[in-house]
Formats: C-alpha cells, structure tokens, sequence
C-alpha cells in the first residue's frame, strides 16, 4: 500500500485546457498554483509542442519536438507567470483558434538560487522538495564527469537536458534505462546507448555529465529538469507489454493525471495522456511529444486508483515490448497524515 504526504498533488502538478484567441493572446487562471515550467500543445491544429520555464524567465521556450536552440520573442510566448497561471502571447502554436493544453509544474514558486554542490556551479536552481522537481540552468565546462547540483536532497529517478544556446534535442535519464542510456523526445527511436550520464547514477545532490554537445559543452547554456519519485505523487517506470485488448496494469499508487509512455526497446511515438483532455475512461485523447498532429483519439487505457490498465494493443504503448513511462498524480491512493483513507477510481 503506497502512503503519501502530499494530499492535493493539483498544488504541485495541474493540467489547464484552454481556447486559443487567434491573436491577442490571454491571462490562463485556474492552475491553482504559480507554474515554473509550462509545457504547452495546441489540440486542435498542427502546431509543435512549446516548453518555458522561470529559471529562463518570461519569452523564452523552445519546441521538445525539435532541435531548434532556444527562442526569445517579446510578445508570443509565455507573457508573465501569475500566482494562479500565466498570461500568454500571440504566437500561433499557442494562440491559433481551437483547443490548447498546457501541462504545468511548480518548483520553487519564482523563488531560486545558485547551487554549488558540483563542479558546475548553476546559474539559478528553483527546488521544491516536497514533489520531487528541481530545474536549474547552467554553462558547461567541457569536461567529461562535470556534476551539476539538482538541490532536491534525494536521488533523482529521471533528469531532462536541453542545450539553449545551440541545437540539439532534449536528452532524458530515466532511472530504468540505467546511467550508460538516454532517450530523447524529438525522436521516435529506442534507447540511445549514447553515455551522457559518464556512467554514473545522479546522487541526493548531484548529476554526472559527459563533455557531449547535448549536456555540456564549454560556454553553452542548459537547462536541467530533475525529479525525484515521491509515493502517491510521481513514478517514473517501466513494463512490457502484452499485445492485447485487455491490456497491461501497470501500479502507480496512484490515480494518474498525466502519463507519457515510451517504447524503449524500437521505434514508436512518445504518448501524452491527461485526465483533463479526457476526464472518463477510457483515457482515448492522445497527444505525442515527438510530432506536431493535432489530438487523435483510440482506445487507449484507464485511469484508476492505483495505476493505469491499458485497454487496447498497439506498438506505441501496448504491443510485445518494453517500454518507460512517466506519471504524476491526481489523487494518492492512501494518504497518511495522522488519518489516512481510500481514494476511489472513477
């Protein structure tokens, strides 16, 4: 049984839909939280994915779908972080007219500083330790088993890097890859043997890097997301499919209000799903971080007290396989502060 300290995880993770303007852009309220980083895709056009966060500050983002080196545009992107959301530009990708998700993380709530607890001393660290999300921006140095402090005080189970000042996809660690492995988002192949991480696990304090392009080369900026797991709030896992309609149950601890999943072993589309697009089993609304579709629907899974059980085959999320996933929660299963209690599948 998974016992949890974090009773409301909407006050650290919330997904915001929203209606594009078509040009003037929009104050976004009711994320229940001062987002930190803001990971954004329009459902109804063909658009690419937009992420921005406050380490970087206002204006700035790039696409995870794409290689493209970070942007800057005065007045297209994200606008302004607010207490309850954030205020949006005209860029299209954002703006167009139709239906808009935006995926939204604290951390430090603004609040940050340098960290010096590795080689590379960052530029600026927002940590929330109680969910588990740290992100930090730093310069690289060039050298092979560089560290880079995370400030989450626990080990993280999954890292993301992108390089801002030139191109080069976002790399992810993920605990279940193991510390010689990545994947990365723009791409639909597997696991990339490709050694980022200098073969060594991330500590409660630090992560290892290579001298590659992707995560530190001398004098370009990054940008790090980590996490670290927290019972009935994030799981970051594996499993193998079993290519049938009545799918794999894969055990969270919670009930999901996102999960993306994977495969990690062959080529297949990086899968987005969320409890907001669609709010009732089955979960058929899916979106993929590699491509700029729009939203297509299948019959995909279900959303349940404890996990996630998948209700159809297919290659991108249940065929013969193995595949990673990356979930965070709507509501524990049991949470333990003093008085504990169920919380049901819908």
């Amino acid at each position: 049984m998974a016992y949890a300290t974090i009773s409301k995880p909407e006050l650290y993770f919330n997904t915001k839909t929203f209606t594009g303007t078509a040009g003037s852009g929009q104050a976004i309220t009711g994320v229940g939280f001062q987002p930190d980083m803001i990971w954004i895709k329009h459902r109804t056009d063909v658009s690419d994915h937009i992420l921005t966060d406050a380490v970087n500050g206002v204006q700035k983002y790039f696409r995870p779908n794409l290689t493209n080196a970070q942007t800057t545009g005065a007045s297209t992107a994200i606008t302004a972080f607010g207490t309850d959301g954030f205020t949006h530009g005209t860029l299209a990708d954002i703006d167009a007219t139709g239906n808009v998700c935006s995926w939204n993380w604290r951390a430090g709530g603004g609040q940050g500083s340098a960290n010096n607890d590795g080689t590379i001393n960052t530029t600026y660290t927002s940590v929330n330790t109680t969910s588990g999300f740290s992100q930090s921006l730093y310069t690289g140095n060039g050298t092979n088993g560089a560290t880079i402090g995370h400030g989450l005080g626990a080990v993280p189970r999954m890292v993301w890097i992108k390089r801002l000042s030139n191109n080069d996809g976002m790399i992810m660690y993920h605990h279940k890859l193991g510390n010689a492995a990545s994947m990365k988002f723009d791409r639909t192949d597997g696991v990339n043997t490709g050694n980022f991480w200098n073969s060594t696990t991330p500590t409660s304090s630090v992560v290892t890097v290579t001298n590659s392009t992707e995560c530190n080369v001398n004098g370009q900026t990054y940008v790090m997301y980590s996490w670290a797991e927290k019972k009935g709030f994030s799981k970051f896992g594996q499993y193998t499919g079993n290519n049938n309609s009545d799918g794999m149950f894969v055990y969270t601890g919670f009930k999901p209000a996102l999960v993306i999943v994977k495969r990690s072993d062959g080529s297949n589309d990086w899968c987005m799903y969320d409890n907001k697009r669609d709010v009732d089993n089955p979960v058929e609304d899916k979106l993929q971080v590699n491509q700029t579709s729009a939203e297509s629907n299948d019959l995909s899974m279900d959303f349940v007290a404890n996990g996630f059980k998948f209700r159809q085959n297919g290659g991108n999320f249940n065929g013969s396989y193995a595949y990673i996933y990356m979930a965070w929660a709507e509501s524990p299963l049991v949470i333990n502060q003093g008085q504990s209690f169920p919380v049901t599948a819908r």
